[in-house]
């Protein structure tokens, strides 16, 4: 009823929030449900618009890969309400304290909008005539060019540009010049690549700065006798953050 009145809708294709950071595979049965409603003959069209989302910080991360240990025993709600109430309370000493700091950035990014009308013309696809099988095959073409673009726009932000250095030599110890020279490089080359980067206030040195402040808050980050290396506790979670960004220019 939505496609066929034409309704502005916003849905998720990976069905949930990312576990380990990375995009997921996409679900199809939401664009099933509206190829099936979808008339390409008819005088409506039917447009998606990518949008790409990311944060310096996810509030849940933890919560969200501890659900890839499924052996690990969830907390109960008396934990949870402990971590929580431990959390505001550590936030409100710092606050008291005028040592507070933003959580960090969230960016959005949008694509160029993909007009189904132009996608099953492009493939010489006869909706109407199509079998289950086929439709449910053409539906999961549909699916990864969607999320191809989404990932394409999805904005490349202080904290994730530093996971990445730190997390793909973990057992490096960095100069804080050598780890400054490191993230403004893979910054270029991520910009040289078409990635929707986002600079605070312009400054790629305070972006910079921003995110290894930001990781250090949460010990991500170590600093021994001058030198900063990852968390060795905490590469999981570097790499939760690195993996929302290393799908551009093929970083790793």
């Amino acid at each position: 009823m939505a496609v066929d009145g034409g309704v502005t809708q916003a849905f998720f294709p990976e069905g949930g929030l990312s576990r380990d950071g990375a995009l997921r595979t996409p679900k199809i049965g939401l664009l099933d449900y509206m190829l099936r409603a979808f008339d390409p003959a008819g005088s409506r069209d039917l447009v998606f618009v990518p949008v790409g989302l990311n944060l310096d910080r996810t509030l849940e991360d933890r919560t969200l890969l501890r659900d890839l240990e499924p052996e690990t025993p969830k907390a109960g709600l008396a934990a949870t309400a402990a971590t929580t109430l431990r959390f505001l309370g550590h936030h409100a000493l710092l606050l008291a304290s005028n040592r507070w700091h933003r959580f960090g950035y969230a960016c959005v990014n949008f694509g160029a909008p993909i007009s189904l009308k132009a996608w099953l013309a492009g493939r010489a696809v006869d909706l109407p005539r199509l079998g289950k099988e086929v439709r449910l095959a053409r539906a999961k073409e549909l699916a990864a060019d969607l999320m191809g673009a989404v990932g394409r726009v999805i904005p490349v932000l202080p904290v994730p540009l530093l996971a990445i250095v730190l997390a793909r030599e973990p057992e490096r110890r960095f100069t804080p010049l050598e780890l400054k020279a490191e993230a403004l490089a893979l910054l270029s080359r991520l910009e040289a690549a078409g990635a929707a980067v986002y600079v605070p206030r312009r400054d790629r040195d305070y972006a910079i700065d921003f995110g290894l402040r930001s990781l250090a808050q949460r010990h991500l980050v170590v600093e021994e006798g001058g030198l900063l290396s990852a968390n060795p506790d905490d590469i999981t979670l570097l790499r939760y953050y690195a993996l929302s960004i290393t799908h551009h220019a093929g970083e790793a």
